[in-house]
């Protein structure tokens, strides 16, 4: 029933809960933050879980707890170079998503989200799997219409400092729909919004992740503007049951996952430094390069179609962050190599003995 040759980046996961028996899943970007989750709700199903990962950002601290399970399997592997294996279900999720990780290397972040979204399409074209992509609202740029709706076009700077991600990630749809009307491949195209959660990055940027490490490390809290943008942020449980039902549903066009209760960056700033306790004072800097002002997503389709919202509280997803970035610290603490000072070394003329 399986034949997985140990190759690189791959979560398959096997189900017989929802249409009929699944089968083998495989999830790409199954060890980072997302990925990791949705390997945890599918493991905790019963599935056969095959997660394929090259730990560009990925962590296998995010599912080594799985190791040795018997209907878990991790390969190392990227995404770039194709990759044989049996599968029933693809969730590809390969591809960093914080702009530090995707703009230090946009080259890398391009060929992952088109070389690899075409290998993994040929993939499911071979075995005859279905496959959801995980987009992103960044397909719909710094949005001119407010909230976004899936029948929205977009507004991206082809040629910005974010274009390798927010078009990496329109051509990746495009040849999801490629796939589907030449080869009927079934695609699913979930586009997510801003989410947080465990396992998140510290370092990535993200205003959740930047202000709460800044107040647990009682620095400033920067805000890059006014404040007054706006963010809309969704708790990750939220987004793997959205991912779950939309793969396991019949809707083969884009569907948007996010959370559309709104707020200002300030907001998020001051309500995340009283959940910390923090007296960190907060630092208004200039503003970030096609930073969008607005992002809001409009989920009707996926409450009517799915059946889905997001159920987890602001606060009480911000507490289990605050919580898991609290164990990090404390484990960066602990693990740490201090490099001892090297004597110097002695250069009066004496004669050296090996």
């Amino acid at each position: 029933h399986q034949s997985h040759i140990p190759l690189k980046l791959v979560v398959t996961v096997s189900s017989c809960a929802f249409s009929g028996d699944v089968g083998h899943v495989q999830i790409t970007g199954g060890a980072g933050f997302v990925g990791s989750h949705l390997t945890d709700k599918l493991m905790m199903d019963g599935h056969e879980v095959t997660v394929v990962d090259n730990f560009f950002t990925g962590r296998k601290r995010n599912v080594e707890h799985w190791i040795g399970h018997e209907n878990f399997e991790l390969i190392n592997h990227d995404v770039v170079e194709p990759l044989y294996i049996e599968v029933d279900q693809i969730y590809h999720l390969a591809s960093p998503a914080s702009p530090p990780n995707y703009m230090y290397n946009p080259i890398k972040t391009l060929k992952t989200n088109t070389i690899g979204t075409l290998n993994m399409l040929g993939l499911a074209k071979r075995v005859g799997a279905r496959l959801l992509l995980a987009s992103t609202s960044e397909v719909y740029g710094d949005p001119e219409v407010h909230p976004q709706s899936e029948d929205y076009w977009g507004h991206v700077n082809p040629i910005g400092p974010r274009a390798c991600y927010d078009e990496g990630k329109r051509v990746a749809e495009t040849m999801c729909y490629a796939y589907m009307k030449q080869e009927g491949v079934e695609v699913r195209v979930a586009r997510i919004f801003n989410t947080f959660g465990p396992r998140m990055h510290m370092n990535d940027g993200r205003v959740v992740s930047n202000f709460i490490l800044q107040a647990l490390q009682g620095e400033p809290l920067t805000v890059y503007g006014s404040g007054s943008q706006t963010r809309a942020f969704q708790y990750v449980s939220d987004l793997v049951n959205g991912l779950v039902a939309l793969m396991n549903s019949n809707v083969s066009s884009p569907v948007n996952l996010g959370n559309p209760e709104e707020h200002t960056i300030l907001e998020f700033a001051q309500l995340i430094k009283n959940l910390v306790g923090s007296g960190s004072e907060i630092q208004f800097l200039s503003e970030a390069q096609d930073d969008p002002q607005k992002r809001k997503p409009d989920i009707r389709k996926a409450k009517m179609m799915l059946a889905w919202e997001p159920v987890v509280p602001l606060e009480e997803g911000l507490n289990k962050a605050i919580h898991y970035f609290r164990k990090e610290l404390e484990y960066q603490a602990n693990n740490q190599y201090i490099p001892k000072p090297k004597p110097a070394r002695i250069k009066k003329g004496r004669t050296r003995h090996n």
